[in-house]
């Protein structure tokens, strides 16, 4: 077991973290009926197209800042019930602004929750500001500016998500760039649903720190060299890949290969309760499924902390507390 384990995550998008009895209590809220993706208290898709269809039913579920901080709060305390120190969720300012609710109070709200946890639990938590691939490059560049005005000082980090096989990814290098020079840290999705060769493309374009997922960089021996050389950190989510169905079981994830070729490597939950998982359950599976040690996973807890998009005092504070 791993419950007595430290935990920090660093890859997981809020709307994807909702528990479906949260959401159930939302349909509630707004009279709606979510028998086709809620059975048994659980989600229900299918493949990729009926996840994203699943997500956004229940993204819509969330319409006002107190709705949002409701979310953020429930999230960061199952967390920290589960012996979580630190957390990053990614989040997105153009779905504040497609519901009517705009990106201000959409922010608001989450800091709101994230602060609420943090009172309660002592669980320190960040945002990701994301930009959507498939909404195209001049979207991302508009969201990139107002990540740039840091909009409150949660907000540490920039990210691209969305559908991988849509756009290059040096269409998205003035986006990073804005977001370089405003001084929020980089992270990126590659190599989760498209392979190596998107990986390569994002260290050549963007540089990031951290790759979101990375771990189809495993079809090329050179390129994991690289990463290891490099240092980049991996924000790797094995229950979400095997839900995916990027590989077929644990045994053929490729984690322990990573990490015993030299790249520095994290664990995380990505859309936890649609992936059927949980940050503590991605522990579980590290330590009972692949067979690491405790202090192989209190490693990378450490290289979650140390990747951290934090001040220094707080980062050593967390360092600290392991």
């Amino acid at each position: 077991m791993t419950r007595h384990l430290k935990k920090a995550e660093l890859h997981c998008h809020i709307e994807g973290a909702t528990p479906p009895e949260l959401a159930l209590a939302q349909a509630g809220k707004y009279g709606l009926d979510v028998s086709e993706i809620i059975r048994d208290g659980a989600y229900v898709w299918t493949d990729f197209t009926s996840f994203v269809k699943c997500y956004d039913a229940v993204a819509s579920l969330f319409r006002t800042e107190e709705d949002y901080a409701l979310l953020a709060e429930a999230y960061l305390t199952e967390l920290a019930a589960a012996g979580t120190i630190y957390s990053e969720i990614i989040v997105s300012p153009d779905h504040g602004n497609t519901i009517g609710l705009g990106a201000d109070a959409y922010l608001r709200g989450l800091a709101a929750g994230i602060e609420a946890a943090r009172a309660k639990t002592g669980i320190e938590g960040r945002m990701l500001i994301t930009i959507i691939r498939h909404m195209g490059p001049e979207a991302a560049e508009r969201t990139a500016l107002y990540a740039a005005k840091r909009a409150h000082p949660l907000v540490t980090g920039f990210n691209l998500a969305g559908e991988e096989r849509m756009h290059r990814v040096a269409d998205f290098t003035r986006s990073f760039d804005i977001a370089r020079d405003a001084g929020l840290g980089l992270t990126i999705h590659a190599g989760e649903l498209s392979g190596a060769f998107s990986v390569r493309d994002a260290l050549d374009h963007v540089r990031p720190s951290r790759i979101s997922h990375g771990v189809r960089a495993i079809e090329d021996v050179d390129l994991v060299k690289r990463i290891a050389d490099e240092g980049v950190v991996l924000e790797t989510c094995p229950g979400s890949n095997v839900a995916l169905q990027v590989f077929p079981d644990f045994a053929a994830h490729p984690l322990r290969a990573l990490r015993d070729a030299g790249c520095r490597v994290t664990l995380n939950s990505d859309d936890p309760p649609f992936f059927h998982t949980s940050l503590l359950q991605e522990y579980e599976i590290a330590s009972q499924v692949m067979g690491f040690s405790d202090a192989e996973i209190d490693s990378m807890t450490r290289t979650a902390i140390e990747a951290a998009f934090v001040d220094e005092p707080t980062r050593t504070r967390l360092l600290a507390a392991l």
